[in-house]
C-alpha cells in the first residue's frame, strides 16, 4: 500500500500503537496530530492521502474537521476512527464526505485490509455499520418517495383548496374559514376532505404539517 497517512487523535498511547501496526504492514504515516485544528494545519503541509480521525477530541472536534478539510482539501480520504457507535456520528460523518467509518475495537488486521481496499476505491465500515447506513438511506428514500407523490398531487388542488389549506394551517375553525371565504361550514369540510383525499392524508393534523412543510402557510 502506497497512500500516505496522517493520524488524528488526542490519546497518545493509541496514537502510537496505531503508528506501531501501521509502519509494521508497510504504510508510511506522515505525520500526527492531537486536535481537529492542527490536523487542518499539518494536512495542509503534510498532503497525505488517507486522514484517519478521532471525532471527540478537544477544542474543534473530528466532524468539523472533517467537514473544513473536505472543502478545502477534497482530494483527501477522510476515515473516522472512533469509538462512537452513535448513529448520529456515523450519518453525521457520511453526509461531510467522510470516505469511512471504522471504530477503535477493529482487529488490526481488519484495519490494515480496510485501509487497503480504500486505497481500492472501496468505502471501509465496521462490521454492522453498513446495515445501520442501509436502513437510515431506506427511510430517506421512503420519505423523497411520498414527498415526490404528494408534490404530484399538489397540483392537482384548486386556487379554493389552497385557500383552505392556508387558513387551515392558521388554526382557523372552519366555520371562521367559511366566513372569511363566503363559504358554508359544510362547503369548508367538504374542500378540507377532498384535500386529504388528493394528499393521501389522514386527518387535518396531518394537512398543516403538510402546508408548514411546503411552505404554504404565508406570514400576516
Amino acid at each position: 500500500m502506497q497512500a500516505k497517512i496522517m493520524l488524528v487523535d488526542d490519546h497518545p498511547l493509541f496514537m502510537e500503537g496505531l503508528q506501531y501496526v501501521l509502519k509494521t504492514h508497510g504504510i508510511e504515516v506522515v505525520g500526527v496530530a492531537n486536535t481537529g485544528m492542527k490536523a487542518i494545519e499539518k494536512a495542509r503541509i503534510l498532503k497525505p492521502d488517507i486522514i484517519l480521525m478521532d471525532i471527540h477530541m478537544p477544542g474543534l472536534n473530528g466532524l468539523d474537521a472533517l467537514q473544513l478539510i473536505k472543502a478545502e482539501m477534497p482530494e483527501i480520504k477522510v476515515v473516522m476512527l472512533t469509538i462512537s457507535e452513535e448513529e448520529e456520528d456515523l450519518f453525521q460523518a457520511v453526509k461531510l464526505g467522510a470516505s469511512g467509518y471504522l471504530l477503535k475495537n477493529t482487529d488490526a488486521n481488519e484495519l490494515i485490509n480496510m485501509l487497503i481496499s480504500l486505497d481500492n476505491g472501496e468505502i471501509p465500515l465496521s462490521s454492522g455499520l453498513a446495515s445501520r447506513l442501509l436502513r437510515e438511506y431506506k427511510k430517506i428514500d421512503q420519505v423523497q418517495d411520498e414527498d415526490k407523490s404528494q408534490k404530484a398531487n399538489h397540483a392537482q388542488l384548486t386556487e379554493r383548496h389552497l385557500e383552505v389549506l392556508e387558513l387551515a394551517a392558521k388554526g382557523i375553525t372552519y366555520k371562521e374559514i367559511g366566513e372569511i371565504l363566503g363559504l358554508t361550514e359544510r362547503t369548508v369540510k367538504y374542500h378540507m376532505g377532498r384535500i386529504i383525499e388528493l394528499l393521501h392524508l389522514e386527518n387535518r393534523s396531518q394537512v398543516v404539517a403538510y402546508a408548514a412543510r411546503m411552505g404554504l402557510v404565508k406570514d400576516d
